[in-house]
């Protein structure tokens, strides 16, 4: 059996409706499951780019891409493995919130360079960013201080230097 990898893929798309429909057929249509989407316009508006994060067989993958890449509103899609990028992902995260337990939650909001975003006498939410990694770490210090929520973008990603995306 193959090893499922998790995969980062950058999709550059014309902004017409159902784009982000048909891209996702193609992954669904070979049992790919995608773990995070975040799609936002280029600078003119009349693009957007998709980042798409996923696990699966590498061998897969492969195919989606050849596929996506000949969808009419895709021009351009790749993925990301050993270039080198800025990966960020945004979390808020509300989490109650006593006399006692105030200070060492915001500690660790400090230590993880978050931002306190809301503040009453029973709860905080809390922002931070940073790379997949950090934030499931973050997240697993709080559990103990009961979470209420939390929201995440989904990774977002970019090519360092003059590489394209």
């Amino acid at each position: 059996m193959q090893k499922k990898l998790k995969h980062t893929i950058s999709v550059y798309v014309t902004n017409r409706p159902g784009v982000l429909v048909r891209v996702a057929q193609v992954f669904s249509r070979r049992g790919y499951n995608i773990d995070s989407l975040v799609v936002s316009p280029d600078v003119q508006k009349a693009c957007s780019r998709m980042t798409i994060t996923a696990v699966g067989p590498q061998d897969v993958l492969e195919q989606i891409i050849k596929q996506v890449s000949k969808l009419v509103d895709v021009l351009h899609a790749v993925e990301h493995q050993e270039q080198a990028v800025i990966e960020k992902e945004l979390a808020l995260i509300k989490v109650l919130a006593t006399e006692k337990t105030r200070a060492e939650i915001l500690q660790l909001v400090n230590h993880f360079k978050g931002e306190t975003v809301d503040f009453t006498e029973e709860s905080l939410v809390i922002q931070v960013t940073g790379n997949t990694e950090k934030l499931d770490a973050f997240v697993d210090l709080l559990v103990k201080f009961k979470i209420q929520e939390v929201v995440r973008t989904g990774k977002i990603l970019m090519a360092r230097g003059k590489e394209p995306t």
